[in-house]
Parts: C-alpha cells; sequence; structure tokens
C-alpha cells in the first residue's frame, strides 16, 4: 500500500514539473519576442531621428547658402544696393527667424515654405538690382538729348515708384500677425469641468477656438487686442450683447465680436484657446458655423466648424 502511495505522488510530481516547464518555455518565447519588437521600434526611431536631424542639417545648408548668395550680390552691386535696404531688412529679418524656428521644434514642411518665399524675395531683390544697374548703365552709355533725359527720368521715377510699393506691400504684408493650427469645436462641459468635443447641437455648453499666434521679429512687440467673431448658419453673430461695449472697428466699420482677448506679444509664438459660453436661455441651430479671428484692421484667420 506504502509503495503505491509512493508511485502516486511521484507521477503527480511529474506532471507538476512539465506544466512548470512549459510555464517557462512560453514565458522566455514572450520575452524574446518582446526584445525583438522593441529592438525594431528602437531602430525605426532611430532613422526617422537621423532623418530629421539630415533634414534639418540640409535646410541649415540651404539658409547660409541663400544668406552668402545674397551678400555676395550686396557686394557685387557696392552703392546700389542702398537703394533696396527695405527689401535687404526684410530678407535678413525672416532668414533670422527660420533660424529661430530651426533651433526650437521646427517643423520640416512648415519651415521648407518659409524658405521658398525667402527665395523668391531674394530672387526679387536681384531682379531689381538688374533693373536698376541697366538703368544707370543705360544713362551712362547714351549720349541722348535733354528731352529723352526727361522721359528717362519719368520711367524711372515711375519704377523706383513700383518697388516701393512692391516693397511696402512686403513689409506691410510681414508685419501682420498670422495663426497656425487654428481649430474650432463645439463642446459639452461636464460637471467635473471637464470639457468634451460634441457636434451635437443640444449637448453644446460652449464653443472653444484654439490657434497659435505666429512669431514675427517684424512687428513691434506689446499689448495686441485678438477678436474673434463666431457666426451661425444664418449669419448672426454670437455674442453677449448688443451694446457698443461688445463691438469693434474694423477698417472704419463697426463689427460685433463674441469673444476678445488682449495678449502681451513679445514676437514669440503664443497657444492660444479661447471659448464662448451659451447662456441658459439661448438657443443654438443645425449648420455650418463661421469663425473669423481679428487683430487691428486685419482678418488674420478663418475656419468653420458643424453642429448637427
Amino acid at each position: 500500500m506504502e509503495d503505491q502511495n509512493k508511485i502516486t505522488q511521484n507521477q503527480n510530481r511529474g506532471g507538476s514539473n512539465l506544466w512548470m516547464y512549459v510555464v517557462i518555455v512560453i514565458m522566455a518565447l514572450g520575452i524574446i519576442g518582446v526584445s525583438l519588437w522593441l529592438l525594431s521600434v528602437k531602430s525605426t526611431m532611430n532613422e526617422l531621428l537621423a532623418e530629421k536631424e539630415v533634414q534639418k542639417i540640409e535646410l541649415e545648408q540651404e539658409l547660409e547658402a541663400l544668406i552668402l548668395d545674397h551678400e555676395k550680390i550686396k557686394q557685387a552691386y557696392g552703392d546700389v544696393s542702398d537703394s533696396l535696404v527695405v527689401m535687404d531688412s526684410v530678407i535678413q529679418a525672416n532668414a533670422v527667424e527660420i533660424k529661430k524656428m530651426l533651433n526650437y521644434k521646427w517643423e520640416y514642411y512648415k519651415i521648407k515654405k518659409k524658405m521658398s518665399r525667402l527665395q523668391v524675395v531674394a530672387q526679387g531683390y536681384v531682379r531689381q538690382m538688374d533693373s536698376i544697374v541697366t538703368i544707370n548703365k543705360d544713362l551712362t552709355e547714351e549720349n541722348i538729348q535733354i528731352k529723352e533725359e526727361m522721359k528717362i527720368e519719368k520711367r524711372k521715377n515711375r519704377q523706383l515708384e513700383e518697388q516701393a510699393e512692391a516693397l511696402t506691400d512686403i513689409v506691410d504684408e510681414a508685419s501682420v500677425l498670422s495663426v497656425y493650427n487654428l481649430k474650432s469645436t463645439g463642446a459639452h462641459k461636464k460637471g467635473s469641468g471637464k470639457e468634451m468635443d460634441s457636434d451635437k447641437v443640444r449637448r453644446v455648453d460652449l464653443i472653444r477656438v484654439c490657434f497659435t499666434l505666429s512669431e514675427n521679429s517684424i512687428i513691434d512687440p506689446g499689448n495686441k487686442k485678438i477678436y474673434v467673431r463666431i457666426a451661425k448658419p444664418d449669419n448672426e453673430i454670437l455674442s453677449k450683447g448688443r451694446g457698443t461695449e461688445y463691438t469693434f472697428e474694423y477698417n472704419g466699420e463697426m463689427l460685433q465680436y463674441s469673444i476678445m482677448e488682449e495678449v502681451n506679444y513679445e514676437n514669440n509664438a503664443i497657444d492660444m484657446c479661447l471659448r464662448w459660453n451659451k447662456r441658459g436661455t439661448q438657443e443654438l441651430e443645425p449648420g455650418v458655423y463661421h469663425v473669423d479671428i481679428f487683430e487691428g484692421n486685419t482678418t488674420i484667420g478663418s475656419t468653420v466648424f458643424t453642429l448637427r
């Protein structure tokens, strides 16, 4: 009887050991699989980082080459370049902005787009310089009568006026605030205070407008008033009231606003999220809502969202 009990105990022990070996093998295979996956992820991340670094170096080299060529052109044309000092300042300011973007959380396509614009301005600079040099050369080489000289001077003045207007347009465009990452949506506010995006008109308690004021080294720093106008599908403006205290002047016209926020702008990018809160008795309607953002006499951003 004792022998039979020993045999049974040995069989039970053998079965337990077998299951333990199976569990160990399965765990080992799992660890090997996770290790291989982690190695693959690490390799992919290293490749992406390497590719991003290569792109950054290429952009830096492209910017350095553009600035170097620009400086060589200025030296080559000598005193003639003094007549295009405004355009030169625009090129220098944009180059500084791109350098800053490359050194802090840069985005390849955004910088590439700015680089393309800067190249267009630089090419325009060369064309304008060639135009001025050509005019000067013609005036030097040709021995013309006084009447012809007057015609040439008038033509020259007209060209200079066009250049001044073109440069003014460039500077005005560069001196205006702009926004990116603009998004507007309806939201429902829970009892805990947490906001949840919602496109259901009956659940919307507020409208959230989020965006980033772009970096701009040309604009004068200081307090800037940002106005947001939210128009319902029937074009009625969502406003806290109809009095003049809820209006602002835009190109000589008084407009109602939905939200006003004053920010201290120091030429650096600023992330902003502004909210329009629905009053208890106020009703919204389904459809497409239009959102416009203003600063000064300029519309700096527009978007739409839909409630159903």
